[in-house]
């Protein structure tokens, strides 16, 4: 097991809530490769052992950019057990919402306008392939921060709050379970009231349930 990553304390950091972003992500991407790899081993054995992973038939995941902690290889582990696996769209003509297509190996990817990479969305067979987040049973999702009593920092845009802002009304909802290195861990973190609860954030090295 690593050594937990002490979490940066907020008590003597003196910024912005988007300085502590830069911070935070600068802290990620200085991981050396085989830091990241490593890290993304130890992740997914932990989430392979989740209750909530282990019967959800409808996952999405994400594909890891800008020093993200890396799920894929979870993917064959989820397809061998019948599930399948939904990347995130940015929704046209909806502004900064999502919706999530499914994924395999003979997906057409494209670069949206941030320059990730994501299914390609004109083929009318991909049309097919949406799911609704309402629809889905998991959604693992990047932070770029979070602290031990489960408050997160996403990348700002707020793509993933519009999208799942209905998780806070009765009805159906999936599991919704951020990833992050231990490194973005931080002390305290203030919560927005636009901010999405989660049922629990996994790193390469602990597990938090609000």
């Amino acid at each position: 097991m690593p050594t937990p990553a002490a979490p940066l304390s907020l008590t003597s950091f003196n910024g912005s809530r988007r300085e502590l972003r830069q911070q935070l992500r600068r802290r990620r991407r200085a991981l050396s490769a085989e830091q990241r790899r490593l890290a993304s081993e130890r992740l997914c054995r932990r989430l392979r052992r989740l209750t909530e992973v282990q019967r959800a038939r409808r996952v999405a995941l994400y594909l890891p950019n800008d020093g993200e902690i890396d799920p894929t290889p979870l993917i064959d582990w989820l397809r061998q057990r019948s599930a399948r696996v939904y990347l995130p769209v940015l929704k046209p003509l909806s502004h900064n919402r999502l919706w999530f297509v499914h994924y395999h190996a003979n997906t057409p990817m494209v670069r949206n306008r941030f320059g990730i990479a994501e299914p390609a969305t004109r083929h009318g067979a991909h049309r097919a392939r949406r799911m609704a987040a309402w629809a889905l049973d998991l959604i693992l999702l990047p932070l770029v921060g979070f602290d031990d009593a489960g408050q997160r920092m996403g990348m700002g845009g707020g793509f993933y709050d519009r999208t799942l802002a209905f998780t806070r009304r009765p009805g159906p909802r999936p599991r919704l379970i951020g990833l992050a290195h231990d490194c973005q861990r931080v002390d305290s973190l203030p919560v927005a009231s636009w901010d999405v609860p989660l049922d629990a954030i996994a790193t390469d090295a602990r597990l938090v349930r609000p």
